[in-house]
């Protein structure tokens, strides 16, 4: 039976007794509206360590003016049922009041261009929003792991940086993108699609793909990808193209004329009111 705990007290009493036996932590850092993405990070943590906690907290200091804080799902007991069939131990679901107790007067940000690019060029908040919550969080549970999955590319690379240049010591471990069968990446914002949007929205997955395959065939042209994949994602009517970007691993440097290996092409796209965003590794 997974615990259900809302406070940092509550947390550390159990987790304290568990550490001093030894035993291994994973934390998977969650915004709730559980699905089989979140489920394959569960799992994986599950496996790698002898207790998995998931915190589920809609962070307000991620979100910007007029994006979908108030509107984004919060669904604890279905969450729930997810962190149980994972093989999850512990749900931490705490209140704003209990993750901000002095309001937002401390902050931890990651500065440059690694934040100023893909997401962060119309999201100027978000990244510092991220970096200060996991902290909170990587102090709060002193995991010996944490997960994230490849599907949010850059805030991977924005804690990667964060973990190196605190000297944070902790794992983090990446889960490769859980898809659909049709190839949409799994997200909560799925949930806001139409059927006809959901259908539209293959398109990403299916562009990134051809990239990749061309990549391999020797079409390493920076240029010439990022306009394939917009041209293959203007193909799609409903689609709304925010950004086709293409940016070196690791730290997202910016590339030259030609793109090499490993790389990341990411896009971002809406279909009717819904933000998506997808990635692959060109490589």
């Amino acid at each position: 039976m997974v615990q259900c705990v809302h406070t940092v007290k509550e947390l550390r009493d159990i987790i304290k007794p568990l550490k001093a036996q030894g035993k291994t932590v994973g934390l998977v850092p969650t915004m709730g509206a559980l699905h089989q993405g979140h489920a394959s990070l569960i799992s994986t943590s599950a496996k790698q360590n002898d207790i998995t906690v998931v915190s589920v907290f809609v962070n307000p200091t991620q979100f910007g003016p007029n994006e979908d804080f108030d509107a984004y799902p919060r669904t604890l007991d279905s969450d729930l049922k997810v962190v149980e069939g994972a093989g999850g131990d512990i749900v931490f679901a705490p209140s704003p009041k209990e993750m901000y107790p002095s309001a937002d007067d401390t902050w931890v940000e990651v500065t440059g261009d690694i934040t100023k690019v893909l997401c962060g060029k119309t999201r100027p908040i978000h990244f510092r929003g991220v970096t200060t919550v996991v902290t909170k969080l990587f102090n709060i549970v002193g995991p010996t792991r944490a997960y994230f999955g490849q599907k949010d590319a850059q805030q991977v690379e924005v804690l990667r940086r964060m973990v190196k240049d605190l000297f944070v010591d902790i794992e983090l471990v990446i889960v490769p993108i859980n898809r659909e069968d049709t190839g949409l990446a799994r997200s909560s914002r799925n949930t806001y699609l139409s059927s006809e949007e959901k259908q539209a929205a293959t398109v990403l997955s299916k562009s990134l793909k051809q990239a990749l395959e061309d990549f391999k065939a020797g079409n390493d042209n920076l240029d010439n990808i990022i306009k394939s994949v917009t041209a293959n994602i203007q193909k799609e009517p409903l689609a709304n193209i925010e950004y086709v970007e293409c940016y070196g691993l690791p730290g997202l440097y910016k590339l030259d004329t030609n793109v090499v290996a490993p790389s990341l092409l990411a896009v971002a796209v809406r279909f009717g009111n819904t933000r998506l965003i997808d990635n692959i590794i060109l490589e």
